[in-house]
């Protein structure tokens, strides 16, 4: 049973690379998903529904139930995945991304999601301009490199139209989530994320029962800043393999 690690905006799977280094079991996977850093099936719309199929039907290849674990939209997937198919899941651990009905999307987000805007505010995502943009939003200094150089034209167009599909998601998929306290669940947040506040996965987790790792002094962006805390929460919930 392999876990599965799924990234997300503006991301690609080297968002994993420090927890993964500081687990002791090899049986990992960072998907990169399509448009970031991966080709683009045919006729790709690149809506939420085709990101959380695509995650559906690659744990299905796997063969088995999996611990699937996302940071940011990758953490959306995992909840929707284990919303609509718990019998893939073995364990299912998000963070910095929750799944509320009343949750407000963040300034950027909104401006992705203007016609005309979003495509300013990306065309204006390159160079110092880019990396400053990332180091803003919390990403430490010495992982700007690898963030940036993975976001290209493919993916800007993938994640406007995303976030357009996106709008209304947590209404969308919100029904859906009670089917998540099927399998054991974990939800990790920096205290400090200011994309979306810790409220919105303290009541998740009310409504799922699962664990909740709060990571102090800590924003968005947890599996850059704090992996060694994040593996270690991951191998606890997991337990022997």
């Amino acid at each position: 049973m392999p876990a599965v690690f799924v990234h997300g905006v503006p991301e690609s799977h080297v968002i994993w690379d420090p927890i993964r280094a500081k687990l002791s079991r090899k049986d990992t996977i960072a998907v990169d998903l399509p448009g970031f850093g991966a080709p683009l099936p045919s006729g790709w719309g690149a809506t939420k529904e085709e990101y959380a199929d695509w995650l559906t039907k690659e744990i299905e290849k796997i063969g088995e139930p999996v611990d699937l674990v996302g940071h940011d939209w990758g953490s959306l997937l995992t909840l929707r995945v284990g919303s609509t198919r718990p019998d893939l899941i073995r364990t299912w651990t998000g963070g910095s991304g929750a799944i509320h009905p009343d949750y407000v999307w963040h300034d950027m987000a909104k401006m992705w999601q203007t016609p005309g805007v979003g495509e300013q505010v990306m065309a204006a995502m390159t160079g110092d301009a880019l990396k400053a943009g990332l180091a803003g939003g919390g990403i430490p200094e010495a992982d700007l490199d690898a963030i940036a150089r993975k976001i290209d034209d493919t993916m800007k167009d993938c994640i406007l139209k995303w976030y357009r599909s996106a709008v209304n998601v947590g209404k969308e998929w919100g029904p859906d989530l009670m089917h998540l306290s099927e399998r054991p669940g974990m939800l990790i947040w920096g205290v400090d994320d200011p994309y979306m506040a810790m409220h919105y996965a303290e009541d998740m987790v009310k409504d799922t029962k699962a664990k909740m790792v709060k990571l102090e002094k800590t924003g968005h962006w947890w599996p850059l800043q704090r992996p060694a805390e994040a593996a270690a929460a991951l191998e606890e919930h997991w337990g022997p393999l």
